[in-house]
């Protein structure tokens, strides 16, 4: 009766691990190589580069008012002098300031739309598994949350391509 119990536990246990399917994804393959992301960064560059040529050609204009007044300086008063040197002094702290809050901006835009698209591949990922019948799908990363698996278990390319194939729809 013992033997009995014990090879109906065993097969019990065995069926119960049987029923758990489960896979992981390479966080950081995902993300990156999605191509919504892919057209993120390249949109976000594009508008970065675009911030960064206004910024040097306004800063090409302040030195050459900056190199202007100190041309004019030699025949302005002392008060004249100091009332033109405290408005470019003046229009350059505005301009500074404007150009930090456009890049705080942009910087923000682009760190929620990451976010947006991380959980819309979270989500992705969740569905997939749910259709799939995974009991767990897992992310590995460079902190090491899954330290080991068998390379027949990583669903990175499928979910991946099925990601970019929606996608480009």
């Amino acid at each position: 009766m013992k033997k009995l119990s014990l090879l109906f536990s065993a097969t019990l246990l065995f069926i119960a691990c049987e029923k758990n399917k489960i896979a992981y994804v390479d966080n950081s393959r995902l993300i990156n190589e999605y191509q919504e992301k892919v057209d993120l960064e390249a949109e976000y560059n594009v508008k970065i580069q675009k911030f960064s040529q206004k910024a040097d050609s306004i800063g090409r204009i302040l030195q050459q008012e900056a190199k202007e007044f100190e041309n004019q300086v030699k025949n302005l008063s002392q008060s004249t002098a100091q009332q033109k040197y405290n408005e470019i002094l003046q229009k350059r702290q505005q301009v500074s300031q404007q150009f930090q809050n456009e890049e705080n901006q942009l910087t923000q835009q682009s760190q929620q739309q990451i976010d947006s698209l991380i959980k819309k591949v979270k989500a992705y990922v969740k569905t997939y598994g749910k259709e799939n019948g995974y009991t767990y799908i897992l992310g590995a990363n460079d902190a090491g949350s899954v330290l080991y698996g068998e390379e027949s278990q990583d669903i990175t390319n499928t979910i991946l391509k099925k990601l970019n194939d929606d996608y480009k729809k």
